[in-house]
């Protein structure tokens, strides 16, 4: 991307050409110092990608895609934050914001719920913008059924979607579905 602008995109990933999937993942690889792997890169396709390029390529991206999460009985069609990051000369000047305003539209007009898993670093920044950290148990349905999750807890965070509320931590577990690698 040689755009000289620090103009904000969103595209679906079917959307987005092989060589800005390309440009995203390089970035993504930098942001993450290198602890970024093919399973981290897959969970954050097929889905909507905000991102923002400047002279020197894409600067900070982060995408939402669809979960279900169960609690108390009831299903929720969740939007799923995945592969934020900005470029270690970006960082401070709010794209990361940007990045996220764009992915919680997108999450109020599609989904009944938002979801995260927080690292250390972006903890505070998904805070500052309203997302709640969960605080109950966390599951997965894995293949040989229900599991307890408790190295994820403490690093979920939720959004409620369109001014609904949020599942209640102290009546019920949030039940993700399975996927291969970190479930959050």
């Amino acid at each position: 991307m040689t755009d000289t602008t620090t103009e904000l995109r969103t595209a679906h990933t079917y959307q987005l050409s092989a060589a800005t999937l390309d440009e995203i993942r390089l970035m993504l690889d930098g942001a993450f110092d290198g602890d970024f792997g093919h399973e981290d890169w897959t969970h954050g396709l097929g889905g909507i990608h905000a991102f923002i390029g400047d002279s020197d390529g894409i600067a900070a991206h982060g995408s939402v895609i669809m979960r279900r999460v169960l609690h108390a009985g009831r299903s929720y069609r969740t939007g799923y934050v995945e592969a934020v990051g900005v470029r270690a000369d970006r960082r401070r000047e709010g794209l990361g914001g940007r990045v996220m305003a764009a992915l919680e539209t997108v999450i109020d007009g599609a989904y009944e719920l938002g979801a995260l898993s927080a690292s250390d670093d972006g903890a505070t920044l998904y805070a500052a913008r309203g997302w709640q950290l969960w605080r109950g148990r966390i599951e997965a349905l894995s293949p040989d059924g229900v599991i307890h999750l408790p190295d994820e807890e403490g690093s979920a965070y939720l959004r409620p979607a369109g001014g609904g509320s949020l599942p209640d931590s102290a009546t019920s577990a949030l039940l993700f579905d399975w996927r291969d690698g970190d479930v959050l």
